[in-house]
């Protein structure tokens, strides 16, 4: 039997995505190497579409690390978001409250700048690996073994961190009777479409309306992303453009104050499902997860990417500490300290995603709408929203 090739590192990171890059730009900050595996390819990782909200702390973490030139140069920075239902508009300045605004700039684009960033170092990372299984994670010398260009490798460090998202092995590594698992699934999901048009709104729109929750963000200055609530397993050949431009027009107010929605045409439209998935502990042994490997939200509160950022900026610090100096007490921490965040995280877009959608019971639309009366009406509730919108330091 032939032996595998054998590749030893500090870290075993899996996962090419923001998380693990982002983790490996850390990392080798502070003099700890690493090595990333993933089982897509470059084009494909890259080419993913996701997030586009940046949280405050996101773009601080960034910008003390070099990664955030690009950021500033063609990122859009907001100060707010409007709330809107039948008759009514209202602006929460993040800034007012609570001094912190949030930026637009999507996953896509931090990819590319994490990327370059190491590439320019030399970052060692196996692309389109198949096979990947953890090995004795209950030592101080684990391991990955993968299938790589049709030889076997074997990747050793002293810990193993999972970034490598909800249908990766990393997750499942966690064994039954170690995990503990909650899920809540939403009855609901969201129709994404992206259209080559000028955003008609200069900060996010989100806006409840008796027919469903409607959304009106941007991708850039001629591209707009924009989100329809639907039934779960809705077909998207259902929505015809025509009907998507209706209902749109319709859920965000188009003609109240004189605002108008300006439609185009449709690139792309894509079925979201809505659920929220936590799985504990985020430590077993020598693996650690990170990102969506441990926890899922739905996207109302744009919370997913910079969740995983504030996972690794926990865990990175963790890791140099036990690495470098054998001092356990960061990563003994880590679960813990990521877990808190991920719960509150959990608890806003929950609230975020039920004060906004419908789901057909009418003693619920009164519980909305007085919960959205509120909210632009009080000074707290708008502080609240903000505080938790526009992000929660890291380390909360």
């Amino acid at each position: 039997m032939t032996s595998p090739d054998l590749i030893r590192t500090d870290v075993v990171i899996i996962g090419a995505g923001p998380a693990g890059m982002l983790l490996s730009h850390l990392l080798a900050a502070d003099g700890v190497e690493s090595v990333v595996v993933e089982t897509r390819s470059a084009e494909y990782v890259a080419a993913r579409i996701r997030a586009g909200i940046l949280e405050h702390s996101t773009v601080d973490l960034l910008r003390q690390h070099g990664l955030a030139d690009r950021l500033e140069r063609e990122g859009d920075e907001h100060r707010g978001i409007y709330l809107a239902w039948p008759g009514e508009k209202h602006h929460v300045d993040f800034v007012d409250l609570v001094g912190r605004s949030v930026w637009v700039y999507g996953q896509t684009e931090v990819q590319k700048d994490l990327v370059a960033a190491r590439e320019a170092a030399g970052q060692q990372v196996l692309y389109e690996c198949g096979d990947v299984t953890l090995h004795d994670l209950e030592s101080d010398a684990p391991f990955v073994e993968l299938v790589h260009e049709g030889r076997t490798v074997r990747v050793q460090g002293r810990v193993v961190a999972g970034c490598d998202g909800s249908f990766g092995p990393s997750r499942a590594a966690v064994l039954e009777g170690v995990r503990t698992t909650w899920e809540r699934v939403y009855p609901y999901s969201w129709l994404g479409i992206l259209a080559d048009v000028a955003p008609s709104t200069d900060e996010l729109i989100y806006a409840w309306h008796p027919d469903g929750f409607a959304m009106h963000s941007m991708r850039s200055a001629t591209v707009s992303r924009l989100y329809l609530q639907v039934p779960n397993d809705t077909p998207v050949q259902d929505w015809s453009d025509d009907r998507i431009w209706t209902a749109l027009a319709e859920r965000l107010g188009h003609g109240h104050d004189g605002w108008e929605l300006t439609p185009g045409p449709i690139t792309e439209k894509s079925v979201l499902p809505m659920r929220s998935y936590v799985q504990t502990p985020m430590r077993h042994g020598s693996l650690f997860l990170a990102g969506d490997s441990a926890h899922i939200v739905p996207p109302t509160g744009a919370k997913g990417l910079n969740l995983a950022v504030a996972d690794v900026g926990l865990l990175a610090p963790a890791l140099v500490d036990l690495v470098r100096k054998r001092d356990p007490r960061l990563a003994d921490q880590y679960s813990d300290a990521a877990l808190r965040r991920v719960w509150r995280c959990t608890h806003f877009s929950w609230w975020m995603t039920t004060m906004l959608h419908t789901a057909g019971d009418a003693f619920d639309t009164q519980l909305q709408l007085s919960q959205l009366r509120w909210v632009a009406s009080s000074e707290a509730g708008r502080a609240g929203l903000a505080e938790n919108y526009a992000g929660l330091p890291i380390g909360f």
